[in-house]
């Protein structure tokens, strides 16, 4: 049985001690004291631990079925929805001229995690509802926005994304998918879609379909697709429902996670399309909402591997295996008490145990710290027109969704292994966690593409300049904490210079092989992603440490959370950084035996 309780916590100092939230200058944040937030939280997590997760597994077993062109979601799912959606959690950030609470991106941020932590594939409905109203809300004329953005607000109608194609998969520019111009404002969209999450689904009255298609005269490859909306009911000027548009769910597909949502073929049969911004500017309006986008993939990414662990740091401290080798050593209360009360003890006196969950433990809490960075990057940037937090947000975000899911990932396989064999029995449950956090590093951009895309497009944007303003900040802050307490110095901000430096390495080397050698950039792109994923933990973990130092020295707080802080950012210092200097090894080595096979010879 699968069990999980919001970090509220955890989430409370990384938005209060480390970042600081309620004296950052951006509008909206003045509002958001400790009280303030802390009640949203642990609302949040109420209806997180009470509602969603009980369906958690309901929705990996029973799973979505098709029945007369309608998906028939898992037993319950339809009431938990209309209760997060009266509650008001689809409306956080949506602005208030639509009917929504109009809080930072932030708070939005970290409400999610929880959902998604208690039921990905339930939260997947929102969440890609949320997606559609930003391109709406970004693209759209004011009748367009007036028509779908208070009902998209409220999750009475949902939105979905339609790019892929059986035959295309990232290479978007060869879709066949065709919008054809009626003459009267509308266009009939024809083609088929595929892998399109919440495609066809029984939880709302109306089902938005944000379409990719292209326009017969326009120009080649990517440079001529549009965007479309085009809705499975069609509506009226009031907002009352029409007749069905010419579009239907071809099947479901049956897939190795994520079964609570339905992933659909949809086929589009001249399809009524309304145009969503300019012609032939459909990849423009898709990407001003990926940076919002990745970072949610990213954080689905750590937020599974957080109640992975929360699953195995229980069966640890609860199954008995083995002698403690060092039953003297930190073994703690519990685990005291049940050495003394049987032939063997709990998993989690033993090293090797230990290892494996503070890797888990450090993971999750230096990604969270990451994400809400993230988060209060967008925010700057949207709330005010900030163009510098834009270019560095824009840099970490393939950073953000890549490292954050790969990581994530091997942290559910890690927690998995806790169990032993019980970790490959389904009911224990957290076969789930694993199955589930695989497709994060799949959709949303394939993280090799994430990859590509740091070190192709955001690395040399604007002359490298954001990138030199990240090393920067890594340095800035290094420089500005080293002399507070000496300790300190050694063992948590030493090691986050070694490991930027590393990472400065293996850009100078791209730089320097770029005109002679582009192989050797596109062949190290991954190791560069995690790299920098590395030393973007580094440097969360530096500042928590910090923060909690600076607790500790003025008496504030709970010492033994703050003294764990510490503990886990010396250990992330001592046993994750260093993997900084392996990746830059890999960058070094260049191009050449990556492509010395060729093709034929696999």
């Amino acid at each position: 049985m699968q069990i999980f309780k919001s970090p509220v916590r955890d989430m409370q100092f990384v938005l209060h001690d480390v970042l600081r939230i309620g004296a950052e200058d951006i509008p909206g944040y003045r509002d958001l004291d400790r009280e303030t937030t802390e009640a949203i939280l642990e609302e949040a997590a109420k209806v997180a631990e009470g509602l969603l997760l009980p369906l958690n597994e309901v929705g990996d077993r029973e799973g979505c079925r098709l029945e007369n062109g309608v998906v028939r979601t898992p037993p319950g799912f339809r009431e938990a929805f209309d209760a997060v959606r009266e509650g008001g959690w689809t409306a956080v950030d949506c602005d208030t001229e639509w009917g929504g609470q109009g809080l930072p991106h932030v708070i939005h941020t970290a409400a999610q995690e929880a959902f998604v932590s208690a039921n990905m594939a339930f939260n997947m409905y929102q969440g890609l509802t949320h997606g559609a109203y930003s391109a709406i809300r970004l693209h759209g004329t004011e009748a367009q926005k007036a028509l779908y953005l208070p009902r998209l607000t409220t999750c009475e109608w949902t939105g979905t994304m339609n790019l892929t194609e059986p035959h295309a998969g990232t290479d978007l520019g060869i879709m066949r998918t065709r919008a054809e111009p009626r003459g009267d404002g509308t266009y009939a969209i024809t083609g088929q879609k595929i892998f399109i999450s919440a495609g066809e689904h029984d939880l709302a009255e109306n089902i938005v379909h944000l379409v990719l298609a292209k326009i017969p005269g326009g120009p080649e490859g990517t440079k001529g697709i549009s965007l479309f909306i085009v809705p499975k009911f069609l509506p009226r000027e009031d907002g009352s429902l029409g007749e069905r548009n010419a579009l239907s769910c071809g099947k479901i597909e049956h897939k190795m996670g994520i079964h609570g949502n339905a992933t659909c073929v949809m086929n589009f049969e001249g399809a009524t399309g309304w145009l969503l911004g300019q012609e032939h500017k459909g990849m423009r309006a898709m990407f001003t909402m990926m940076n919002e986008a990745r970072l949610g993939v990213g954080l689905q990414g750590y937020a599974q591997a957080e109640i992975a662990y929360q699953n195995a740091r229980a069966w640890a401290r609860e199954r008995v295996q083995g002698r403690n080798p060092l039953p003297d050593r930190n073994a703690g209360a519990v685990a005291a008490a049940a050495t003394a009360a049987g032939a063997a003890d709990p998993l989690i006196v033993h090293p090797d145990i230990r290892r494996s969950l503070m890797e888990q433990k450090a993971f999750v809490e230096g990604a969270r710290a990451l994400a809400y960075w993230a988060a209060t990057l967008i925010d700057r940037a949207h709330r005010k027109g900030d163009a510098e937090a834009d270019a560095l947000v824009s840099l970490l975000i393939p950073v953000v969704k890549g490292f954050l899911t790969d990581r994530g990932f091997e942290m559910t396989v890690a927690a998995q292994q806790v169990y032993g064999g019980h970790g490959y029995i389904e009911e224990t449950g957290v076969s789930q966690f694993v199955r589930d956090a695989r497709i994060a590093m799949i959709y949303e951009g394939a993280n090799g593409i994430q990859a590509l895309d740091l070190v192709a497009r955001k690395l040399p944007a604007g002359g490298g300049r954001p990138f030199m303003a990240f090393l920067e900040h890594v340095k800035g802050f290094i420089k500005a904490h080293e002399e507070e307490d000496e300790t300190l110095k050694v063992q948590v901000l030493d090691p986050l210079k070694a490991a930027s430096k590393d990472l400065q390495a293996a850009a100078m080397h791209f730089m320097e092989r770029a005109a002679k050698a582009p192989e050797d950039a596109l062949a190290g792109a991954t190791d560069f992603m995690h790299l920098m994923g590395h030393v973007c933990l580094g440097l969360m973990w530096a500042r928590m440490a910090v923060a909690a130092h600076r607790a500790l020295a003025e008496g504030r707080g709970d010492r033994a959370f703050l003294e764990a802080k510490l503990a886990t950012a010396r250990f992330h210092a001592a046993r994750q950084l260093p993997a900084t200097a392996l990746h830059l090894a890999r960058i070094r080595s260049g191009g050449e035996a990556v492509m010395a096979l060729p093709a034929e010879a696999f």
